[in-house]
C-alpha cells in the first residue's frame, strides 16, 4: 500500500486521509463530510481551514459526486495493493424531507407510515430532527391520539419523542404550550394497548422528562388523579424502569404547591412501605426513602406513615444495610418523627423494633460526622425514656453517654 501513489485531490485537507464522502464548502474547497462537520461543530472560529475565509456553521455542504466516483473507481483498481473500497455514503438527511413527513402526520391514511420512517431516522439523527421540530410534532400527535382514544402509532410516537428529546428551550416550550401531554401520557398507563409493558414503560420514561421540562405553574396544577396513577404504576410493578420513573416523578412534583398533600391523600405512604418491604434493588430503595422523607415533612404525611404497622421497623431495618444515601434519609425520617410526632406509643415502638438501637449504632459506625450528629439529635431529647431500657445493649449506650 505504501508504494501506491494516492492522488492529492483524493486527500481531505483536514484528516489527510482518503475522502469517503467528499463535500464542497461555499469557499469551493472539498473536504470529507465527517471532518468538516466536526470542524464546524468544534472550531472556535468557523473559518475554512484552507482559505481562512469565514465559513458559517450552518453552511451548505454540497456532495461532490464526481470526485466520489473517481475515488471509488481508483480504490477498486488498487484493491490488490491493500486499498479499501470506498462505499457509497448514505444520503444526508434533508430538512425538507422531515417537514414532508411531519405534514403527513396530519393525514389519517399516511401518518402510520410517516411514523415508521421517522423512527428509523431518529436513531442516528436525533439532534437534526429536534431542530426540525419533530419532538413537538410527536407531542401534538400523542395529544391527538389521546383526544380520539386511538392507540395506533402511540408506541412509535413515544419512541421517536424519547430518541429526539434534548433539554432545549424548544422542547420545554412545546411541553408548556401543550400541557395536555401530561394527561395523555397518564392516559396511556390505563388504556388497553398492544405491547403494554414496553409502551407503558416508555410512556413513563417520557413523562419523567416532561415533568422535568414543565414550568412551576404546570406542576402546581397537577390533579389528584395524576398522583393516583403514579401510585398505581408502583403497585402494578410491570417493569423496574417504570417503577423507577414513577418514583422520580413523584419526588420531582412533591416540591411544588399542594402536591405533597395530594400524594399522601392518594395513599402513598402505604404503597411505599409495602413496596420497600418486598426488598427491591438498591436504587429503588434510595428513591423510596427520598420520597418518604419528603412526605414526612408534613403533618398528614407523618400521620399516614405512622398508621402503617411496619413503617418504623422497616426504616430501622434498612439503616446501615443499603447505602449512605438511604442511611441519611432514614435518620432524617426518624428526626422528623421524633421532633413532631413523638407520642409515648411512637417512642415505645421505636424502642421495641430496634430503631433506637440502630441510631446508637450509627453513632459508633463509620458514618459521616453530619449523620452521627443527626442521630444524636434524635436520641438526646428522649434519652430519659430510652436509657434504662433492656431493649438496648449496654455496649451501645456506653459511647452515646
Amino acid at each position: 500500500m505504501d508504494e501506491i501513489e494516492i492522488p492529492q485531490y483524493f486527500i481531505c485537507p483536514i484528516s489527510l486521509q482518503i475522502m469517503k464522502d467528499p463535500v464542497t464548502a461555499v469557499t469551493g474547497i472539498t473536504y470529507d463530510r465527517e471532518s468538516i462537520e466536526q470542524w464546524l461543530k468544534t472550531a472556535k472560529d468557523t473559518i475554512c481551514p484552507v482559505t481562512k475565509q469565514v465559513l458559517p456553521s450552518s453552511s451548505c455542504l454540497t456532495p461532490n459526486h464526481t470526485l466520489r466516483r473517481l475515488i471509488q473507481a481508483w480504490s477498486t483498481e488498487n484493491a490488490s495493493g491493500g486499498i479499501d473500497r470506498v462505499p457509497t455514503p448514505k444520503s444526508p438527511l434533508c430538512k425538507s424531507r422531515l417537514l414532508k413527513l411531519i405534514r403527513e402526520l396530519e393525514v389519517p391514511g399516511l401518518y402510520v407510515n410517516a411514523l415508521k420512517k421517522l423512527q428509523v431516522l431518529a436513531k442516528d439523527n436525533s439532534k437534526f430532527m429536534e431542530e426540525a421540530g419533530v419532538p413537538k410534532a410527536m407531542v401534538l400527535l400523542l395529544i391527538r391520539c389521546c383526544n380520539q382514544s386511538k392507540t395506533i402509532g402511540v408506541e412509535q410516537a413515544l419512541r421517536i419523542l424519547y430518541l429526539t428529546w434534548t433539554p432545549s428551550g424548544e422542547i420545554k416550550a412545546a411541553v408548556n404550550e401543550n400541557h395536555r401531554i401530561i394527561d395523555c401520557l397518564t392516559w396511556i398507563q390505563g388504556c388497553d394497548i398492544a405491547n403494554p409493558v414496553v409502551v407503558k414503560t416508555l410512556a413513563m420514561q417520557v413523562l419523567k422528562r416532561v415533568i422535568e421540562a414543565a414550568n412551576t405553574r404546570l406542576l402546581e396544577k397537577l390533579k389528584p388523579e395524576f398522583m393516583e396513577e403514579m401510585l398505581r404504576v408502583l403497585k402494578l410493578k410491570f417493569s423496574q424502569q417504570a417503577t423507577k420513573s414513577a418514583l422520580q416523578i413523584l419526588i420531582q412534583v412533591c416540591l411544588w404547591g399542594r402536591n405533597r398533600s395530594k400524594i399522601v391523600q392518594a395513599n402513598a405512604m402505604f404503597e411505599l412501605v409495602e413496596l420497600e418491604l418486598e426488598k427491591p434493588e438498591k436504587n429503588i430503595t434510595e428513591l423510596i426513602f427520598n420520597l418518604l422523607a419528603h412526605l414526612c415533612s408534613c403533618a398528614d404525611g407523618r400521620a399516614e406513615f405512622l398508621s402503617h404497622a411496619g413503617s418504623i421497623a422497616m426504616v430501622a431495618k434498612r439503616i446501615l444495610r443499603v447505602s449512605p444515601a438511604t442511611d441519611d434519609q432514614a435518620v432524617h425520617i426518624f428526626s422528623l418523627i421524633s421532633k413532631n410526632a413523638a407520642t409515648k406509643e411512637v417512642l415505645s415502638e421505636m424502642l421495641r423494633v430496634g430503631a433506637v438501637t440502630k441510631l446508637c449504632m450509627v453513632i459508633q459506625a463509620d458514618c459521616s460526622t453530619y449523620l452521627k450528629q443527626k442521630a444524636r439529635e434524635v436520641l438526646r431529647p428522649h434519652s430519659n425514656i430510652w436509657n434504662n431500657s433492656p431493649c438496648i445493649a449496654v455496649y451501645l449506650l456506653t459511647r452515646y453517654q
